[in-house]
């Protein structure tokens, strides 16, 4: 890495702040707003941390500066200017990985890249989904959500009926919102998933197993809040639906959530020990 001016690297990561200080501005200004996103304050920092760690591999290896870097950036340019015409904020902050990875090839190698992929990739978490996207999403966790506290309250003995995503109890009426259908718990819960993965497992497709496993995780958990809300309301009364309580399970059932993923990172440690114990010795000669 050391053939390469300083000097081209500066250049590089001027030009690039130039160009996208708009788009980083505004999505710090998100991060600060919007709770769905509040991770991403996290995200940048911990990819510093994983290219710091492959520093000793980046040294090792030879650098080969690709031509096809500047077709990267050019093409992630491209995206931006799009992006830029149509409105579409997306689009502008996803070309930044663009253009990093592109500069990366350009300025070191295809084998620098590589290396840095993961640090890389892991920045796509800071970016926020578009709005057509978030609500493809949200909306079915909304009646998932909805369904699942129904079956909960129902079964306890508590009259209810369901209307979509509100749920009409004998004392009050609770509408399971966007903000309620546990989007935000399951992409913070998959960002600490992929960090646990990373510094508590080597094997791939473990780390893989913990990330998805925050799905059904994030989506139980946020059913078990509905339903709780739905008790408390019935057998303490409506404000207890909203206020302290409202957000206090919200927490609860984060840090619940959040033990079952170590539980289950736990228990794949174990059976990997378990093997290791009942491998054969090798004696030696």
């Amino acid at each position: 890495m050391r053939s390469r001016p300083a000097a081209a690297i500066a250049v590089v990561a001027v030009a690039g702040l130039v160009v996208y200080l708009p788009v980083l501005s505004a999505l710090v200004r998100q991060w600060a707003s919007d709770d769905n996103y509040s991770h991403g304050f996290f995200i940048v920092p911990l990819a510093l941390f994983f290219a710091w760690e492959r520093r000793a591999a980046l040294a090792r290896t030879e650098v080969r500066p690709s031509a096809a870097g500047l077709a990267i950036v050019a093409a992630s340019l491209l995206v931006f200017v799009v992006g830029r015409l149509g409105a579409e904020l997306f689009l502008t902050r996803v070309s930044l990985i663009g253009v990093i990875a592109g500069a990366m090839v350009f300025l070191f190698g295809w084998r620098q890249l590589r290396i840095l992929a993961f640090p890389i990739a892991f920045l796509l978490l800071m970016i926020p989904l578009p709005a057509i996207v978030f609500n493809r999403i949200a909306f079915p966790l909304q009646l998932l959500a909805s369904r699942a506290g129904e079956l909960v309250v129902s079964t306890a003995g508590i009259p209810v009926l369901r209307e979509g995503n509100v749920l009409v109890l004998p004392s009050t009426t609770l509408e399971v919102v966007e903000a309620c259908s546990g989007i935000r718990s399951l992409v913070s819960l998959l960002t600490l998933g992929i960090v646990l993965g990373y510094f508590c497992e080597r094997r791939r497709w473990a780390r893989v197993l913990l990330a998805l496993a925050t799905i059904p995780i994030a989506i139980l958990a946020n059913a078990a809040r509905v339903a709780g809300t739905g008790f408390a309301a019935e057998w303490i009364g409506p404000q207890a639906a909203e206020g302290f309580f409202h957000t206090f399970s919200g927490w609860l059932m984060f840090v619940i959530a959040f033990a079952l993923l170590l539980g289950l990172q736990r228990l794949l440690a174990t059976r990997r020990v378990e093997r290791l114990a009942r491998r054969p010795a090798v004696g030696l000669p």
